[in-house]
């Protein structure tokens, strides 16, 4: 019988721009978007003084080469909703998603064999990355746990809630060479991650926030902290 590991799938790096037979016409549009983001298409068409067509045709290639990702608006009146675009995380990257797979195990491994605590070194690497994360991010904040779901899709993840008892189901992973290696180093920085955006947007970070690496096949559990459990540094102290 084949003997097959259960792990989270990979993750669908998108191909960098300096990879692929890109347009001058095409990576200008693709400039503006990131300058701009979120960007309309007419907004588009008038800063850069092409037809909205010409902008529309590239804005489907670039979303097709997963640069660009599309979403929609709220109706502004009684307007149609409008499709805006916002540059993919990572996009363009310096280096290749093999270059930085790579990079990340390296790292990982530095960590296991220098620090006194690895996992504890990765996880507040992983809260200083999701502090800067959530600067960046327009997520919605006024609802903690939808906005580490968004947060944790626009990281690649694929987040599957399976509700509080069971967790939310990761079966995608950013770094999966470098989990495979060093799961609790890899799983530490990805939980740091959660954990420091939500500190950043003032939302409680336990208890009850978990990562179990591979703890079903194909995909990693996360748990968020439950909001009807105050913070522990709120909790009623006791003089015994």
């Amino acid at each position: 019988m084949e003997n097959r590991e259960l792990r989270p799938g990979p993750h669908a790096t998108p191909t960098p721009a300096s990879h692929l037979a890109l347009s001058p016409q095409r990576i200008t549009v693709l400039d503006d978007v990131r300058a701009h983001a979120p960007a309309r298409i007419n907004d588009i068409a008038e800063r850069l003084g092409l037809h909205a067509n010409t902008v529309r045709e590239h804005l489907d290639a670039l979303v097709g080469h997963g640069l660009v990702e599309r979403t929609t608006e709220p109706a502004r009146g009684r307007g149609r909703p409008a499709k805006v675009y916002r540059p993919m995380p990572a996009a363009d990257p310096a280096l290749s998603g093999r270059d930085y797979a790579g990079l990340a195990t390296a790292l990982a491994g530095h960590i296991a064999r220098t620090s006194s605590d690895p996992e504890g070194d990765a996880r507040a690497a992983g809260r200083e990355w999701g502090r800067e994360l959530a600067h960046e991010s327009d997520c919605d904040t006024d609802d903690p746990h939808a906005y580490a779901l968004d947060l944790l899709t626009r990281l690649g993840f694929a987040p599957h809630d399976r509700g509080p008892a069971l967790g939310v189901a990761l079966p995608m992973c950013p770094l999966l060479d470098a989990a495979r290696r060093y799961p609790t180093i890899v799983c530490q920085v990805h939980l740091g991650i959660v954990e420091g955006a939500l500190e950043e947007i003032g939302a409680p970070t336990g208890p009850g926030l978990d990562l179990l690496p591979f703890a079903e096949p194909g995909a990693c559990r996360l748990f968020l902290p439950d909001p009807t459990v105050p913070p522990v540094c709120c909790s009623p102290r006791s003089d015994s």
